[in-house]
């Protein structure tokens, strides 16, 4: 019976995180929601900045703070372990509820592409991040990420393995590309309005904390073989590794090095 509530828990958390991702697709997009990121509440300007980073850093450190080892050790004396991760992505859905409901507009246009072609090519890229956000759950494993195969796992009573390190397909070119995803659908907005920007800038300076946070906890667990991973594979930005490796090699005169 346990088992089976567990399995029904995960299933709605994962529905809900379902829902909650689609929003947030048109929350950042303004696309066929009743609220957005330029279509909220109205507030003045001194209380709606704040109340709007309020609402990104909450949700930034919800989404760290328990993802990282020591306070799942900790929360899994409270939280049965098969259903830990589930409730991650309850809690992390409902404050992004939250941001939705609470969000305050800042209407202020900080630019806006108005030629045609320039603005479809914005609109692609846009789409572009979201497919690769979603993309690179499944690269990696987009049920074990989202707590289905735990709770599945539990109810089976089978151990439960995780997936482990792997390196597929866009995890050759960069080490995060969901959160490169992220950035690019953050930022791709043919219409920039203050609001857009505040929510693109905040979240940004949020996945580049979050990302040194991981990176840590990556190597920690590890060892030798991330270290490596690091060496050869940039962070965000395809190839800048293969840069970063040919101007190291370089002499400082900037001729070429004999052999």
């Amino acid at each position: 019976m346990k088992r089976t509530i567990a399995v029904v828990y995960g299933t709605l958390c994962y529905t809900l995180f379902l829902v909650v991702f689609l929003y947030l697709i048109g929350f950042v997009g303004g696309l066929a929601v009743p609220r957005s990121v330029d279509n909220a509440l109205v507030a003045a300007a001194g209380w709606a900045v704040p109340i709007d980073i309020v609402l990104v850093t909450l949700f930034a450190v919800q989404h760290s703070v328990m993802a990282r080892p020591a306070f799942k050790r900790w929360w899994t004396r409270i939280v049965p372990a098969p259903i830990e991760r589930s409730t991650y992505v309850l809690i992390a859905s409902l404050v992004l509820v939250l941001m939705f409901w609470q969000w305050r507009e800042l209407p202020a246009v900080v630019w806006d592409v108005t030629w045609q072609p320039a603005r479809l090519a914005v609109w692609t890229m846009f789409w572009l991040g979201w497919a690769m956000v979603l993309a690179s759950t499944f690269m990696i494993n987009h049920f074990e990420l989202f707590g289905l195969k735990q709770v599945f796992t539990a109810w089976r009573a089978r151990p439960s393995a995780e997936t482990g390190f792997r390196v597929t397909l866009l995890y050759r070119v960069v080490r995060h590309p969901l959160m490169l995803g992220f950035l690019i659908a953050f930022w791709a907005a043919p219409t920039m309005s203050a609001g857009h920007l505040l929510f693109a800038a905040v979240m940004t300076g949020y996945i580049l904390l979050a990302l040194q946070l991981e990176e840590h906890d990556l190597t920690a667990a590890l060892g030798a073989r991330y270290a490596e991973y690091r060496q050869r594979v940039p962070m965000l930005i395809p190839g800048l590794a293969v840069i970063a490796t040919r101007a190291a090699v370089l002499p400082r005169d900037g001729g070429p090095r004999p052999r």
